[in-house]
This record gives C-alpha cells, sequence and structure tokens, in this order.
C-alpha cells in the first residue's frame, strides 16, 4: 500500500486529505506543520508527500526544500498544495524541489491523477 505523507496545519483540509487518500486505499501519516512533517519524512520514508505552504514555525516551501535536499529523503516526490496561487508561488514550489504545485480547493479525481503522474 502507498503511504502519503500528509503535511497541513487545517484540521478541516487534513480530514479532506486523509478521506480522499483512505477511499483510494492511500495510507496517510499526518503532521500539522513543516518541522513536524520532515521528521516524519526522515522517521517514515513515505512514497510521496502532499505539502501545504502557509503554516506556522516553518513553511512549506522551507520544508519542501529541507526534504528533497535531504539525504535520506531526497527521492521522496512533494506535491505542494496551497491557496496561495500565483505563477511566482509555483514556480518556487518547483525550486524548491516539488514535483507539482496545486491550488486549493483540490477536487479528488484530480489529486488522485496528480499523485499517480508523480509516482510513475
Amino acid at each position: 500500500m502507498t503511504t502519503v505523507l500528509v503535511i497541513d496545519d487545517s484540521p478541516s483540509e487534513m480530514a479532506k486529505f486523509r478521506d480522499m487518500l483512505a477511499k483510494n486505499n492511500y495510507q496517510v501519516l499526518e503532521a500539522i506543520n513543516g518541522e513536524q512533517g520532515c521528521q516524519m519524512a526522515a522517521e517514515h520514508l513515505p512514497d510521496i508527500i502532499l505539502m501545504d505552504v502557509v503554516m506556522p514555525e516553518m513553511n512549506g516551501f522551507h520544508a519542501t526544500r529541507k526534504i528533497t535536499r535531504g539525504k535520506t529523503t531526497a527521492h521522496i516526490p512533494v506535491i505542494m498544495i496551497s491557496t496561495k496561487n500565483q505563477e511566482t508561488d509555483r514556480v518556487w514550489g518547483k525550486r524548491q524541489g516539488a514535483k507539482e504545485y496545486v491550488s486549493k480547493p483540490v477536487d479528488e479525481i484530480g489529486l488522485i491523477n496528480i499523485i499517480r503522474k508523480v509516482m510513475e
């Protein structure tokens, strides 16, 4: 079973992702901020990460850079998912190492298709 680490500080967004992913047979790990997400990525080595951008302490850009440049975590693809939907945000997210950058709100079919594409 594919393991997805979701890093998002919003309980309602986390619940949406958890439901969407579980319904599509993904195992879900949850982190509520970038720092916890980086620790969990190194500890659990998930197959893929869904990363929010706007979070307290360590934002998603910083956490993505830390994960995608880490020795043990660089192989894990990161999909950034955020309300920040400007082209500069997308470009900056990709420069930090994200494979994809998706704007919220996310539809289930679209998200599952993006995960499958990134995992190929």
